[in-house]
């Protein structure tokens, strides 16, 4: 430990002066951009770091348990023996909207054991390193329906981080702190443990609803009048033993009442590009830009789909675009049987729906892969990121004055490595979890993330449409509420690559958001980053704009442009569609082999049409000739009135 005065290393490996004084933006030697990269640390003996002080001669201790890395082109310190307070974390990267991640260890030193103090990334730390607003001191300033928005998020967590014997972690409310609408955490608490927080619950067995309840009343004393009283009630049922999913029932109705009471406008756009290296466009998307025939359908207002075929030209192309028609019927198809509910219809229900609906398309898919013989890396298949903007009624008796439907919720699907971002002028947050090996591993409790992408593998997908029966498909859908105004971007990783979007998000936002120029520019603009930077593949992109506090300016018409709309095939790709040999033998596409340090190893199909040569709501009456007995069953669970 030693209380000198710190200094940041340049990253610039050939930089002749790297040290720079903390607080400089880029080096004074050759003005390469300095990182500064915060943790926040924890484990036994944390306290004998006070504010000033250097550990192992490459952290400084900038706040308490909050250490800045001064060396950051090394990598993180991994001991061969991890304790068994690391496993929560790993377990539950799929929830890292919300949870931290292990970065790595604290060096041995001569107070510090191996693997024992850990430094967590993904933390609720702004570019400074400070912590943001915990929910106790941001509840009285928030709206309605974002204390409700806020409790939501923490009971949707409850479960999980019980599973995992870490749920005192959703009790300690200074551990608690909030993003905007995002609910984070600083840490995780082992359930077994005393804690140490000053304000945490400690219970003697696992906690309970009741416990959570206890320290919802705390911020219940300072809610919205609109709210107050009935999250009281909810507090108190929770304390008498009500069901987990009666509370979660309540406490849904409750957001989306106060969802309907803002005037939610979204506004789409999209396209697709070959790029400059590549040959042949693999990618789909929905809506696109190039002529207004999207423009003129009910369900561009309210479906945004990214694809990126795999497979080569010949399969690919047909797997992204056959994904795209299918799953904009079969979303037609579910908003209309939701518009016929006259009770709100349950998130879990919707995402199990959803859930199904992906699944159909992975059959019908697989299914042309093994009508045409096609094995291993041949056969073709496709990535996933979809948003649907479901738009239901409330129940009569709770409908706004206007009767407006509580167009709020956002359900947000993924298979693959495309991905989804939410982005304000403030901050940007990646809602999705890539399908590769390197997410897999951390998963599965196997690695750490920062380790595992080391691994030649990394990147290669664990799972895409079309590749394998639906029953090993694992689609992840999630649930959002629009209660501010963002951009929710869609892309291909012809974009999100090199975390270009990471790197770019603040300087296309602010425009987006007041309407300085159409969504299409903002979209051309996307995908021209993405052709100067990265390159090396297609690129999809789908923009949402959402507002809630003002009107926007009307979208302009839909300009002319070298962009492929979903429409268009190759010849080959034609051939293959209509189960017709291709005249001339193409080799696979480079999508389906490494790319850019991102190796596909998984190789996903694309393929039957006929379900789209059927029109209207074909989508769930495939579904229903398929598996009727599922089908008819889901249906009398998910519509009991129909």
């Amino acid at each position: 430990m030693s209380d000198s005065k710190p200094q940041l290393c340049c990253p610039n490996p050939n930089c002749a002066a790297p040290l720079n004084a903390v607080g400089l933006e880029s080096c004074e030697s050759c003005q390469t951009p300095l990182i500064y990269r915060y943790f926040w640390a924890v484990g036994q003996g944390i306290e004998q770091f006070p504010v000033g002080s250097q550990v192992a001669g490459r952290y400084v201790v900038t706040a308490p348990q909050v250490w800045l890395e001064t060396q950051p082109s090394l990598p993180p310190e991994l001991p061969l023996d991890w304790s068994e307070a690391v496993l929560p974390y790993l377990h539950l990267y799929p929830n890292r909207l919300h949870v931290p991640e292990v970065y790595g260890f604290c060096p041995e030193t001569e107070s510090v054991q191996p693997g024992t103090l850990l430094l967590l990334e993904n933390v609720p730390l702004d570019g400074k390193g400070t912590l943001y607003t915990a929910i106790a001191h941001a509840w009285k300033d928030a709206t309605a329906v974002r204390q409700v928005y806020w409790l939501w998020q923490l009971l949707e967590l409850w479960t999980p981080l019980l599973e995992q014997g870490v749920a005192s972690s959703l009790l300690a409310a200074n551990n608690i702190r909030v993003e905007g609408w995002r609910v984070r955490l600083c840490q995780l608490f082992n359930d077994a443990d005393v804690l140490t927080a000053s304000d945490a619950t400690t219970p003697t067995t696992a906690p309970e609803l009741a416990d959570l309840a206890n320290r919802w009343l705390e911020w219940v004393a300072h809610t919205k009048p609109d709210v107050a009283e009935s999250l009281r009630a909810l507090c108190h049922q929770m304390r008498d033993g009500v069901a987990l999913s009666t509370i979660a029932t309540q406490l849904n109705q409750l957001l989306m009442m106060q969802a309907a009471q803002l005037p939610l406008r979204v506004q789409l756009a999209g396209a697709t590009d070959t790029g400059p290296q590549r040959s042949h466009n693999e990618d789909a998307c929905y809506p696109v830009t190039i002529t207004g025939r999207d423009r003129a359908e009910a369900l561009a207002l309210q479906l945004a789909i990214v694809c990126d075929g795999i497979g080569g030209h010949e399969g690919g192309e047909v797997a992204s675009q056959t994904a795209v028609r299918t799953l904009k019927l079969q979303a037609q198809a579910l908003l209309a049987e939701v518009a016929e509910q006259t009770e709100l219809v349950a998130p879990d229900l919707l995402i199990q729906q959803l859930e199904a609906s992906v699944r159909v398309v992975n059959n019908l898919i697989a299914s042309q892969n093994d009508t045409q013989g096609r094995a291993d890396r041949r056969r073709m298949g496709t990535t996933l990121v979809m948003a649907l903007h479901v738009a239901q009624r409330l129940p009569l008796e709770e409908q706004t004055t206007d009767g407006a439907d509580t167009g709020h919720e956002l359900y947000l699907v993924n298979v693959g490595d495309s991905r989804a971002y939410w982005m304000t002028p403030r901050y940007c947050h990646r809602l999705t979890v890539d399908d590769d090996v390197a997410a897999r591993e951390v998963r599965l409790g196997r690695s750490l993330y920062r380790e595992a992408l080391q691994r030649p593998d990394a990147g290669a997908l664990t799972q895409a449409i079309g590749t394998r029966d639906a029953e090993f498909l694992r689609p992840t859908v999630q649930r959002f509420i629009l209660e501010e105004d963002g951009v929710l971007l869609l892309c291909s990783d012809g974009l999100s690559d090199n975390e270009l979007v990471e790197q770019a998000w603040a300087e296309y936002t602010d425009a987006t958001l007041k309407g300085k120029y159409s969504l299409d520019s903002a979209v051309k603009n996307w995908i021209s980053l993405a052709n100067q930077k990265n390159g090396h593949d297609n690129t999809s992109v789908v923009i949402l704009r959402c507002n809630v506090s003002s009107a926007l300016p009307e979208p302009s018409l839909p300009s002319s442009g070298t962009s492929r709309t979903e429409s268009e095939w190759s010849p080959a790709s034609r051939a293959l569609l209509e189960d017709e040999p291709s005249a001339t033998s193409h080799p696979v596409s480079s999508n389906a082999a490494p790319s850019n340090g991102k190796r596909r190893s998984l190789v996903v199909s694309a393929g039957l049409i006929a379900l789209l040569l059927l029109g209207g709501g074909i989508g769930l009456a495939a579904w229903s000739q398929l598996n009727p007995t599922s089908f008819q069953q889901f249906r009398e669970r998910v519509f009991p009135q129909t």
